[in-house]
C-alpha cells in the first residue's frame, strides 16, 4: 500500500483501499477480514505485534480492535476482530489487520526471505 503521513512507518491503509473496503456489503467485509486473518496467522503473527499494529494503523489504545489484540492469544483476538460487526467497528479492524500484517510480514521477509524467495506476495505491485 501506498506510505501514507498518518502512521509510524506508512502502513496504514491507504484512503482508496479505505473506500473500497467501505463501499463493500457486510458479507464481503467479513470475508475481506477473514482473508487477512488468514494471512496475518501464515505470516505468523506474534503476541509482540499486537501494541505495534494499534500504533501502525493509527487507533486509539480505546477502539475495541485495539483493545482485543493487546490481551494476548493473538490468533484468538484476531478471530474475534473479524467477528466485530458495526460497520465502524469493522473499518477499525481493516485498518489494524493490515498494520499487524505488515508487521509480521517484515519481520518475515528479514529472517527468511533476506536472501530472494519465491513468495508471489512480495511482488505485488502498490497501487497508484
Amino acid at each position: 500500500m501506498r506510505r501514507s503521513t498518518n502512521s509510524p512507518k506508512g502502513c496504514a491503509p491507504c484512503p482508496r483501499a479505505l473506500a473500497w473496503f467501505d463501499a463493500l456489503g457486510p458479507e464481503a467485509q467479513y470475508d475481506v477480514l477473514r482473508h487477512l486473518h488468514n494471512h496475518c496467522l501464515q505470516a505468523r503473527v506474534v503476541e509482540e505485534d499486537g501494541p505495534r499494529s494499534v500504533l501502525r494503523a493509527g487507533l486509539r489504545p480505546t477502539h475495541t480492535p485495539a483493545v482485543l489484540i493487546v490481551r494476548g492469544r493473538i490468533e484468538q483476538q484476531l478471530g474475534r476482530i473479524v467477528q466485530l460487526t458495526p460497520p465502524d467497528e469493522r473499518r477499525k479492524s481493516f485498518r489494524l489487520l493490515i498494520a499487524v500484517l505488515a508487521i509480521a510480514d517484515e519481520r518475515r521477509r528479514e529472517r527468511f526471505c533476506s536472501d530472494g524467495c519465491g513468495h508471489w506476495w512480495h511482488n505485488l505491485p502498490a497501487p497508484a
